[in-house]
C-alpha cells in the first residue's frame, strides 16, 4: 500500500486504532519522521515501531474490506460532482456534501 492509500484509510479510520497506534502513524505519515526519530522520541525499538506501523496498515486494509467506507466516499465524491455539474439546482447541497466529503478523505481538491 502507498502512502496516499495508507493516509486516506487513516484519514478515515484512525479513530478505531490505539491512542499509541494513532499516535505513532501520525508522527510517521503526517509528521514525515523516520522510524528512528519516532523511536527515539518515544523509547522505543525501531523494530517495535516498525512492527506498529506494518500491524496498523494491517488493520486499517481490514477496516476498509469489512466497512468499505473509503469506497463510499469515492462513489459520494463521484455523485456530488456529477450532481453538481448536471442539475444546478442541487449546486449547492451537492457542493455541501463535497465538504463533508472532505472530513472523510474525499479529494481535497473538490473545494475549488
Amino acid at each position: 500500500m502507498d502512502k496516499i492509500s495508507f493516509m486516506r484509510l487513516w484519514d478515515i479510520y484512525n479513530g478505531l486504532l490505539t491512542p499509541t497506534q494513532q499516535e505513532l502513524t501520525n508522527l510517521y505519515f503526517n509528521l514525515d519522521l523516520t522510524v528512528s526519530e519516532i523511536a527515539d522520541e518515544k523509547g522505543i525499538t525501531r523494530q517495535a515501531v516498525s512492527e506498529c506501523l506494518k500491524n496498523c496498515q494491517k488493520q486499517l486494509e481490514e477496516y476498509e474490506k469489512k466497512l468499505k467506507f473509503a469506497g463510499l466516499v469515492s462513489d459520494l465524491d463521484a455523485w456530488a460532482d456529477k450532481t453538481k455539474a448536471e442539475r444546478a439546482e442541487y449546486a449547492v447541497p451537492a457542493e455541501e456534501v463535497i465538504k463533508i466529503l472532505q472530513g472523510f478523505g474525499g479529494k481535497a481538491d473538490k473545494a475549488d
